[in-house]
């Protein structure tokens, strides 16, 4: 009997996958392709609502690999981990960097120069010039120094900016400089102009940018958050937003979707995109890559690539 793979593209869209394998197409519709418990493959269907992709994991029971189409794995967690032990869960590592990386320059000089209320005014027909600040010169702190944190440092680079702090969940040195550990945030936040969010949401990083770390954050700092929403405290947010002293890019938010009449919407000093940075023309060629890589490891036993964790180690 062949090995059932689940995906969330059609087999024949995906040049180089492996022969031998059972090819079912799944993203995430009500009737399920193929009977859960054949699957030993899966590959959770992207950007679908909350619960989908986690609702076939407990009929799964031959399961061997979940593989994400997304950075976060916070999605299906929950799900993976009451699985029997031996269950690989990997990430979409080397699918997301340049777009969400775009966004994330995108976001930071749209709100330094004043883009919103360029295209406001547009709306109105009305000229409105004026002095903005630029990115040159910017201290900028990358708070997730991971692949994301990484691409972004590398856009960042050519718009000379003065400096580039850089913090992961642990001490370690880049090809660019020293990473420091999130204990050293504190002493980092009054230094920098620029705070760009880019960790995964874990335990240690849910609310992670509460009333303290924005308090410690210099006045007119901007805050820009391309990792997920639950990372920022949105009621300490909107106070300092509320006060002026801080502003915000945000493609993520709590709640999100952001509910209709929402006091973000309407908070000023704030820019929201409604969650793109990873859906672009730049995901389907990536993703399918690595699929291809995955499977063809898979097929021949060979170790797979992004493995966050194991279930039972």
């Amino acid at each position: 009997m062949t090995s059932d793979v689940w995906l969330p593209f059609h087999a024949d869209e995906i040049e180089g996958l492996p022969e031998g394998l059972s090819y079912r197409f799944w993203d995430g519709d009500q009737e399920f392709p193929a009977d859960p418990a054949d699957c030993e493959f899966y590959v959770v269907p992207y950007m679908k609502a909350p619960g989908v992709g986690q609702r076939p994991l407990p009929e799964m029971t031959s399961v061997r690999v979940v593989q994400t189409l997304s950075a976060g794995v916070d999605h299906v967690l929950q799900g993976v981990q009451s699985l029997p032990p031996g269950v690989q869960l990997c990430n979409a590592r080397g699918v997301h960097e340049a777009s969400t990386a775009e966004l994330a320059l995108t976001l930071i000089l749209a709100s330094l120069r004043g883009v919103p209320d360029f295209v406001r005014a547009q709306d109105k027909g009305e000229w409105h010039s004026g002095f903005h600040p630029a990115l040159a010169d910017k201290s900028v702190l990358i708070v997730g120094y991971g692949s994301i944190g990484s691409a972004i440092e590398d856009r960042l680079t050519p718009f000379e900016v003065a400096r580039v702090a850089r913090v992961a969940r642990s001490e370690r040195t880049s090809a660019r400089g020293p990473v420091h550990p999130l204990t050293e945030l504190p002493a980092l936040l009054p230094e920098a102009d620029i705070v760009v969010l880019a960790t995964p949401l874990t335990d240690s990083t849910r609310g992670l940018v509460n009333a303290e770390f924005l308090a410690r954050m210099k006045n007119g700092a901007l805050l820009v958050n391309v990792a997920r929403g639950p990372v920022v405290d949105t009621k300490a947010l909107l106070a300092e937003l509320d006060s002026g002293r801080l502003t915000a890019a945000l493609d993520v938010t709590d709640p999100e979707p952001l509910p209709q009449g929402h006091p973000l919407w309407q908070t000023p000093g704030v820019l929201i995109s409604p969650h793109v940075g990873g859906p672009t023309s730049a995901f389907l060629p990536r993703a399918k890559r690595l699929l291809t890589a995955q499977l063809n490891r898979f097929v021949n036993r060979e170790p797979l690539g992004n493995v966050v964790l194991t279930t039972g180690a």
